[in-house]
């Protein structure tokens, strides 16, 4: 395994795991919905083969999916990097809206301390800016948690330039985690050199566009009915077409190379930058193998070239959210 360092020194395996897909139910479902012996096995494969990586959220279920990661690595912890992320309110397992309020971090911090069944969190995500709370206050409070040595670092999640400069002139921030891949690329503009310039490392999510660039859906009937990405405007009957041309030219190199189309899509994010680590969603070990693999995965240049000409920024076509997830990002 080859390890990325993000900010502030904080080392990590090269690929991390999003823990996500994990959950049984709850409100975000990609596929059938997982089975909890497979999914802490899957964890358990992960760290065996030197992944140290692991994300969450409380709104991952809600709860639950902490729950299953704080299972997983009972007696394992040693050596790990526990990512999580706070900034929602709730009634009961109900999401109402963000909340960054002090009182509610700290609600949140306690809360996933004791679903992990850890002392300390590595890495506490703002999970989406709350633009009601300054961000100064926002970070001034995990400042204080880190202090008092319940979190490790500070990380921010989908914010804009302006607000991860704010944030990092009032503490150091570790990493930045937004959504980045062939067919999503609009951080390479601002973010990514923003990012560079402050010390702050790249943590992309959906580094498989959700699953699509890995080629094992050729069509929007492949999807459970239930499964989230019904949603997606890139997965949508007008889009879904038009997008299966980016997986073809992933699924050419990837031909090329003898390796999974996933292997390339992933392999390309890390040879964009020195301090980048994504976090692929998996839920049972093949996946994760087949993902882990990427790290060890060097393109050629033509590769790499032939990819960028092929999906340049803005390729995919429709939003990666829809209306009411576009106006979370970028804040």
């Amino acid at each position: 395994m080859r390890y990325s360092e993000l900010g502030q020194g904080l080392k990590v395996s090269a690929i991390g795991i999003g823990c996500m897909p994990m959950v049984s139910g709850g409100n975000i479902v990609y596929g059938e919905g997982a089975n909890a012996d497979d999914a802490i096995e899957t964890i358990h494969a992960a760290i065996d083969k030197g992944v140290t990586f692991f994300d969450t959220a409380e709104i991952y279920g809600p709860f639950q999916n902490e729950e299953l990661v704080g299972r997983a690595i009972e007696g394992k912890r040693d050596g790990l990097v526990i990512a999580t992320k706070f900034g929602f309110r709730f009634d009961g397992n109900q999401i109402t809206g963000t909340d960054s309020s002090p009182e509610n971090i700290r609600r949140a911090c306690e809360g996933s301390l004791k679903r992990l069944g850890i002392d300390t969190i590595d890495l506490f995500y703002q999970h989406r800016v709350d633009t009601r709370v300054p961000i100064e206050d926002v970070v001034g409070t995990l400042a204080e948690l880190i202090s008092e040595g319940k979190i490790r670092h500070i990380g921010l999640s989908e914010a804009g330039p302006e607000t991860i400069r704010r944030a990092a002139a009032t503490h150091p921030i570790t990493a930045l985690q937004s959504e980045y891949s062939l067919w999503e690329r609009g951080v390479e503009e601002e973010i990514l050199p923003l990012c560079k310039e402050l010390g702050i490392g790249f943590v992309p999510y959906s580094p498989l566009g959700r699953g699509f660039l890995t080629g094992d859906f050729k069509s929007r009937s492949d999807l459970p009915e239930n499964d989230w990405r019904h949603n997606d405007p890139r997965w949508s009957e007008e889009n879904f077409d038009a997008n299966r041309k980016i997986v073809k030219v992933i699924e050419g190199v990837a031909k090329r190379n003898a390796v999974s189309a996933a292997q390339v899509a992933l392999a390309w994010l890390i040879a964009q930058e020195d301090h980048v680590a994504p976090i692929p969603g998996v839920k049972r070990i093949a996946t994760m193998s087949d993902s882990v693999a990427a790290a060890d995965l060097d393109l050629s240049d033509q590769d790499l070239a032939e990819l960028a000409a092929a999906v340049p920024p803005g390729a995919a076509q429709g939003n990666r959210y829809g209306e009411q997830g576009m106006r979370m990002v970028r804040l």
